[in-house]
């Protein structure tokens, strides 16, 4: 039998605000275990919320940009279960009037292009986080985490492979930067994913028994837990054994998921609408101004890259799949680097280099400035391209003066033709069995050539100077 893989997606989003959903502590990563919360954000009886207005703003303008319909009318609602992480007992989230509904994103995947439905986007407050220590045998809360505001994205069942998984979290990560919502940043949770999964007979309508995994924090192990568990729901399927609705936790190490408890159904958490928060009115003039206020994307900036500056598809989809690098690539053009060559040299040099030390394009030592000054050196002919590549290595870290650190290094290129030619002359004298092989057809020889031209000037010297040299003395 053909199996089919159905999968559903509920995304959690840390917002980018300073201070938590109801309450001013700090959202700041990390910090002392239990120094990051207060009163509010622990449940202590007689604290009051009190919404941050960010949240709303961000929340709208995530909404407008995954086109869903915006609630005009919305209100919290309490979600109760109790857990260690969650000391007030209850959790304050969004059921029965969530912030946005009924959206949906076009996805290009391997297999083409793929509509993904999203069936709501809800503000909610973050749980704490449990360390558990296995040496000692104990397991500790940390509550700093609690009252972080959340987005949770909830789509429907449209995705059937892991490939279109990835797709749309990769487009959902850009749009949420690019909007400056969240800085999603999955190493630190700032973007985690619940994948709700079943499998049935190919060509059936009906839905099988779901899993949800919980938690997942990098594509890799999406990718992966969705292999897995779609592996082990089809032989329990084969085995005519039953699909149990649970939910289950993936464990890197041993490449599997493991079950933590039945999966829960909405009745289950008991909510009821939040006494202490009133309902929300967003007027027209609010959302007409929030329309207003949201960036270029990735997709207008891609066409206009396209239609401004002849850029070829791949260096596109590249330069915009971030907004910091897409900002770095517009301030280096901006500052007078042709737009094809600060595309070369972002694509090949910056990312290699960010990539070497594990950095995010955020987190770039390097300015625009000084990239757009050392191409400006090269297209001028004062520095050659190998040459350019050793200084663009020496002064990333640190971003130091390009023109200072060519002179006190001596690596202006050689323009002199008398220098050249002399050096030339020497070569060939040097190397008559070269000059040989050259002149009897042998194009390889050349190359030998110029590498010794170049390094006996220190590879210095203007190529297209030493080149004609060459060919003036050898083709005679």
């Amino acid at each position: 039998m053909t199996w089919e893989t159905v999968i559903g997606l509920e995304t959690h989003v840390e917002l980018a605000t300073k201070t938590k959903i109801f309450c001013s502590c700090t959202t700041q990563f990390g910090g002392e275990p239990n120094t990051h919360c207060c009163p509010v954000c622990t449940g202590m009886p007689g604290a009051l919320p009190v919404l941050n207005e960010k949240v709303l703003e961000f929340a709208v303008k995530a909404g407008l940009a995954l086109n869903c319909q915006i609630t005009r009318r919305c209100r919290f609602d309490r979600k109760n279960y109790f857990y260690p992480d969650l000391p007030k007992a209850y959790q304050i989230s969004q059921l029965y009037l969530p912030i946005c509904r009924d959206g949906a994103v076009s996805l290009s995947t391997p297999a083409g292009e793929k509509h993904i439905r999203i069936h709501e986007l809800h503000m909610e407050e973050d749980a704490g986080k449990l360390v558990h220590d296995p040496w000692l045998d104990q397991t500790r809360a940390d509550y700093n985490r609690c009252g972080v505001p959340l987005i949770e994205i909830v789509t429907e069942p449209d995705f059937r492979t892991a490939d279109e998984v990835v797709a749309y979290l990769e487009h959902l990560r850009s749009t949420l930067q690019y909007l400056g919502v969240s800085d999603c940043k999955m190493q630190e949770g700032s973007l985690r994913c619940d994948v709700n999964l079943s499998v049935r007979p190919a060509g059936s309508a009906q839905l099988g028994t779901r899993t949800e995994m919980k938690n997942l924090s990098s594509f890799k192990a999406i990718t992966r837990a969705i292999a897995y568990e779609a592996r082990r729901q089809i032989e329990l399927l084969e085995e005519g054994k039953p699909v149990v609705q649970q939910t289950r936790r993936w464990d890197e190490n041993k490449d599997a998921t493991f079950a933590m408890r039945s999966k829960e159904n909405a009745q289950d958490y008991r909510y009821f609408p939040d006494p202490d928060l009133p309902q929300l009115f967003l007027s027209e003039a609010y959302l007409e101004r929030l329309r207003r206020e949201q960036p270029e994307l990735s997709p207008a900036k891609a066409a206009r890259y396209r239609r401004d500056w002849d850029l070829p598809p791949y260096d596109v989809q590249m330069l915009t799949s971030q907004k910091a690098l897409a900002d770095f690539f517009e301030q280096t053009v901006a500052l007078g680097a042709p737009p094809k060559q600060a595309s070369n040299w972002i694509m090949g040099q910056v990312l290699g280099a960010l990539s070497a030390r594990g950095l995010d394009s955020r987190d770039m030592p390097l300015t625009p400035r000084t990239l757009a000054r050392l191409i400006q050196l090269v297209q001028s002919g004062r520095l050659n391209r190998n040459t350019a590549v050793k200084v663009f290595d020496a002064v990333f870290d640190s971003d130091a003066d390009v023109d200072a650190y060519v002179k006190e290094h001596g690596l202006e290129q050689v323009c002199d033709a008398e220098l050249v030619e002399d050096a030339v002359a020497q070569v060939l004298a040097d190397h008559p069995k070269s000059v040989a092989d050259y002149r009897s057809g042998k194009e390889k020889a050349f190359g030998f050539l110029v590498g010794q031209v170049m390094r006996r000037l220190k590879g210095q010297a203007s190529p297209p100077a030493v080149h004609a040299a060459l060919h003036s003395r050898l083709d005679k």
